[in-house]
């Protein structure tokens, strides 16, 4: 965990020019809206402190340090105390303050909680501050629509990523077997994880052809698009049956079965860490942006990404708001935190700063900042989303109120599902015992 100390600063600095020239940029620029009389450029004449936080590891912690640095020097009068928790850890948090009302002033947001904090009134409404601290005329208006509920703006995403599987090619190397190719099956697939496996067993340490990914819910609503159907209902209950759920979980029993996948005993042992990140698995299904951090983690970057596996339907692939930022009701200072995010998403530096490790930027200026060697993890990343772009067939699968909760309980049953505790049919009936009490219209 990071904390800044508060400072007291005395410095008083004169209103800068740059609350106007964000408006008249948004006035050239598609996709934004009138200032509203809501807010006011950042106060300059009084000390300001301002609460950060995000989920993440020590690499993205080391990035939004230098980050926030760079902001409190144009903003002098603005302390910026910064913490970061782990994906489970930061949600549990969030929660306890969004019942107290104590959520952060700017805090990192995903798509999967976005609609139930705004829902609850616990997010401020970002629109009145557009054209006065804050410029979203650069973004894609589809993608800044991810972070609109009811109308308000909740979240201004910060990045995109898509689904992919990192290959880690030092791990292959050593046992002489070569990555996959694009556009295998989820059975081809699993039958290379197989093959890896195998010959890993006798490597120290004993290296595993990828992690069981019947956990993650994205990665089954990715699924369910490849067969032709959607995850959510427009009323937010399920729209596929208990069979495909168990259908799911039951095609990846065998390897499960057989000792194939990553032990969920060492993954336990290694988290927040991965497999792959301590060099025991040569392969994960995951967000294209994550595999900066992996590659920082396991040491290497002779590392690389390919399509998801293919379905009936072809790839299905979608893009995603890595994630957003959002800012708290209760703030006592919205104009300031509206002025934090606008640095963070805006900011050239920033996209320097950053690169992809949380996704390619959304912002062209921050995209284009990116100084990316070409044989670099980061190039690789910018690489595979223009490759992917064909792949990208599908619309952005919205999570429905209460997805959060649902997706949690997703992954806990996957795991009992890899001790061996219950069934794929166990699976699927708790799993759909819990959307009925979580979801909308279940």
């Amino acid at each position: 965990m990071v904390r800044r100390s508060t400072t007291t600063r005395t410095a008083v600095v004169q209103v800068t020019a740059l609350a106007a020239a964000s408006a008249l940029a948004l006035s050239a620029c598609g996709g934004g809206q009138a200032p509203s009389a809501d807010a006011a450029p950042v106060a300059t004449d009084r000390d300001i402190e301002l609460s950060l936080v995000w989920w993440g590891d020590d690499d993205r912690a080391s990035r939004y340090e230098e980050a926030v640095a760079l902001f409190e020097e144009q903003h002098p009068n603005i302390d910026v105390q910064t913490q970061f928790q782990a994906w489970d850890d930061y949600w549990t948090a969030r929660s306890t303050e969004a019942a107290g009302q104590t959520l952060p002033d700017v805090f990192q947001m995903d798509l999967a909680y976005i609609h139930q904090y705004a829902s609850n009134n616990q997010l401020l409404d970002l629109s009145s501050q557009v054209g006065v601290n804050l410029e979203t005329g650069d973004y894609d208006e589809t993608l800044l629509g991810s972070g609109s509920v009811n109308g308000g703006q909740f979240g201004i995403p910060t990045s995109t990523n898509t689904l992919g599987m990192i290959h880690h090619d030092d791990l292959l190397d050593e046992l002489g077997i070569d990555p996959p190719e694009a556009g295998l099956t989820w059975d081809e697939y699993d039958a290379w994880i197989r093959e890896v496996s195998a010959a890993g067993a006798d490597h120290d340490p004993q290296v595993y052809g990828g992690t069981d990914y019947t956990g993650t819910l994205w990665l089954f609503i990715q699924w369910l698009l490849q067969q032709g159907k959607t995850a959510f209902a427009e009323d937010g209950s399920p729209a596929f049956e208990k069979a495909d759920l168990v259908a799911w979980a039951e095609r990846t029993q065998p390897l499960r079965d057989d000792g194939v996948f990553y032990p969920v005993e060492r993954a336990k042992q290694v988290e927040p860490l991965t497999g792959l990140q301590v060099n025991e698995a040569a392969t994960e299904l995951t967000w294209d942006n994550m595999m900066a951090g992996y590659a920082a983690s396991a040491g290497t970057e002779n590392v690389d990404l390919l399509p998801l596996p293919t379905g009936a339907e072809g790839s299905q692939q979608f893009w995603k708001p890595s994630m957003l930022l959002s800012s708290s009701a209760s703030t006592q200072e919205p104009d300031a935190a509206a002025a934090l995010i606008d640095f963070l998403v805006n900011d050239p530096e920033v996209g320097k700063i950053f690169g992809t490790s949380k996704g390619v930027p959304a912002v062209p200026a921050q995209k284009d900042a990116m100084e990316l060697a070409d044989s670099s993890v980061e190039a690789k990343i910018v690489a595979y989303e223009d490759e992917v772009t064909d792949r990208v067939t599908a619309d952005t699968p919205i999570p429905v109120e209460g997805y959060g909760v649902v997706e949690a309980e997703f992954k806990r049953l996957g795991e009992e599902l890899s001790y061996g505790n219950i069934t794929p049919e166990e699976f699927a009936d708790q799993w759909f015992q819990s959307a009925e009490s979580n979801l909308g219209g279940a």
